[in-house]
């Protein structure tokens, strides 16, 4: 027996984990005190909670525990990195790189800094959302002081080479920063090894709370200086002001630890789920596309658990109806909102017709095979009643060119 309705929406957030609330749970009922207060002992239980983390976080992501800056989440995380190095380095130059298909997090943070001066360049990408490495390398100049470019995407689940642009980076004297907000927990990170100097990742990503993030910063080789983006009592050695959400710092690492640890065993269940509802929509279904990389043959390039598909034929919202009982996503969380077509799928190439019919799903930890297989026979279903009422689907299986009607129409 299926419960519904599925939740298939684990990119725009994650259900927490049992046993990240179990971790938290003492640091509201207990161990309440602030870690800034050194007098007593309800101040250092609670710090020795944050160094735990700190330590954890460290140890799990290629980094040393004074690397680690807690925040509110990647939002939050992005702003203090991008806005930080941009106001630190500005004698240096003021010219940052990033590209057309960042989260907005970082899109509209480089907008704002466009608005005081800043010189952004806006990579493109090709059909599969990747950054062409030989432009990026061209596009560096004296002036540039940042790259920002995420590591896996939102949308299309694409994974950029980040140790190769941060390879690009530090030949060339440039920071580096990546928004991990989608890859850290669920695919190999490393900072040394990917030559990156700052990272941003959030905590109800990874199945732990919302409200709380980290950004890591490079100490060493070289030494990554921020200007705060927060002012008030110099927590985090001055980069982010605030009482720190113990609570939620600790389910943070405990997040990323349950996620590491187990991460041989639940990125192929996932990887699994996700094939097998790609496999049974590609064999029932004509005229469906992936958006991003193929699953099949290019696993190690795309998120585990995400599939980005456009269903020719189909109005997205029409779509979204006819599986009402399944959460997925039209788009990204943040702007799904807007009747726009997704600005990623556009950067890919794909038309605004084809763009409006795409549907995310996003598998996780809780999700089942049965899960898997009711979710492929109700969009079958509904992709199969959609396009039993869309004359254009006809005239596309006898073989009329649709652009010369549309042509004659106009």
């Amino acid at each position: 027996m299926v419960k519904i309705p599925i939740y298939l929406d684990n990119n725009a957030t994650t259900k927490l984990d049992p046993r990240v609330l179990e971790a938290m749970m003492p640091y509201f009922t207990e161990i309440y005190g602030n870690a800034a207060s050194r007098n007593h002992v309800y101040g250092w239980k609670a710090e020795e909670g944050v160094d735990w983390a700190r330590n954890t976080i460290a140890k799990y992501i290629g980094a040393d525990e004074k690397e680690i800056v807690f925040t509110s989440g990647a939002t939050e995380s992005n702003n203090l990195a991008i806005k930080g190095v941009a106001e630190m380095y500005a004698s240096k130059g003021n010219h940052i790189i990033t590209c057309t298909t960042e989260h907005k997090a970082v899109l509209d943070t480089c907008k704002a800094l466009e608005r005081k001066g800043v010189q952004v360049t806006y990579m493109p990408v090709n059909k599969e959302g990747f950054i062409n490495l030989d432009l990026l390398r061209e596009s560096i100049t004296d002036k540039t002081i940042l790259v920002t470019i995420m590591h896996a995407n939102n949308e299309i689940g694409v994974i950029q080479d980040i140790e190769a642009i941060g390879k690009i980076c530090h030949e060339k004297g440039v920071l580096f920063h990546t928004d991990a907000t989608q890859s850290i927990g669920k695919v190999p990170f490393d900072a040394q090894r990917m030559n990156v100097d700052l990272a941003s990742m959030s905590g109800h990503k990874i199945y732990g709370p919302k409200g709380v993030g980290a950004l890591y910063v490079r100490k060493k080789n070289p030494r990554v200086k921020l200007a705060s983006q927060m002012d008030g009592g110099g927590h985090e050695r001055g980069m982010r002001s605030g009482t720190l959400n113990v609570a939620g710092i600790v389910g943070l690492a405990k997040a990323l630890e349950l996620c590491i640890t187990d991460m041989p065993v639940e990125v192929p269940r996932i990887q699994g789920m996700r094939d097998r509802l790609w496999k049974t929509l590609t064999k029932e279904l004509d005229e469906i596309y992936i958006n991003g990389p193929d699953p099949l043959e290019k696993p190690q390039w795309r998120l585990p658990g995400n599939l980005n598909v456009s269903f020719a034929f189909v109005e997205g919202e029409a779509m979204m109806m006819g599986i009402k009982d399944i959460a997925v996503s039209s788009g990204s969380a943040c702007t799904s909102a807007s009747l726009e077509p997704s600005y990623i799928l556009k950067a890919l190439g794909v038309g605004e017709d084809l763009a409006h019919t795409s549907i995310r799903f996003g598998i996780g930890r809780f999700n089942t095979e049965e899960e898997i297989d009711y979710t492929a026979a109700e969009v079958i279903k509904a992709v199969r009643h959609l396009r039993e009422m869309s004359p254009l689907y006809e005239m596309a299986k006898q073989g009329i060119d649709l652009k010369s009607v549309a042509w004659a129409a106009h």
